[in-house]
C-alpha cells in the first residue's frame, strides 16, 4: 500500500484512531511528495509536526524514480492533473501499490492503479 498525503494528515487527527490502527496493521509507504507536502505545511502545529516525523521515521519512503518520473508524464499527458497527484500515482503504479487515498475520484480514471478508500470503507 501507498498512502496519499490526505490519509497521512487525517492520521494526525486524535479521533482517527481506527485510521492510525489500519496504517499500523498494514505498514504502507509513502510517495517522497507526500513526505514533502504534508512536512511542508506552512500551518503544521508543532504537536503534529513531531507526530508527523515519527510516522516518516517508520515509513518506507518510495523514490522519485525513473519508472515513477515515466508514469507521472504518461498520466499528465492523457489528463490535467496536479504535479503531486501524477507522481503518487506514478509512484504506486511503478511500485505495483495500492493507493490509499480519501480522493479516489482524483485518480479512479487511471486504469492501472488500484484505490483504496479507508474513509469510506469497512476495511
Amino acid at each position: 500500500m501507498l498512502l496519499d498525503s490526505n490519509i497521512i494528515i487525517y492520521a494526525a487527527q486524535p479521533e482517527r484512531a481506527a485510521l492510525r490502527q489500519f496504517i499500523e496493521t498494514h505498514t504502507p509507504a509513502i510517495s517522497v511528495v507526500s513526505y514533502i507536502e504534508v512536512l511542508g505545511y506552512h500551518k503544521l502545529t508543532e504537536e503534529d509536526r513531531q507526530f508527523l516525523e515519527q510516522f516518516f521515521q517508520t515509513a518506507e519512503r518510495l523514490p522519485l524514480s525513473e519508472a515513477v518520473v515515466q508514469w507521472a508524464i504518461k498520466l499528465r499527458q492523457r489528463r490535467k492533473m496536479s504535479l503531486g497527484d501524477s507522481i503518487v500515482a506514478g509512484t504506486a503504479i511503478a511500485h505495483e501499490r495500492t493507493l490509499v487515498t480519501r480522493n479516489t475520484d482524483d485518480f479512479r480514471w487511471i486504469e492501472e492503479i488500484k484505490l483504496l478508500n479507508p474513509l469510506a470503507e469497512r476495511v
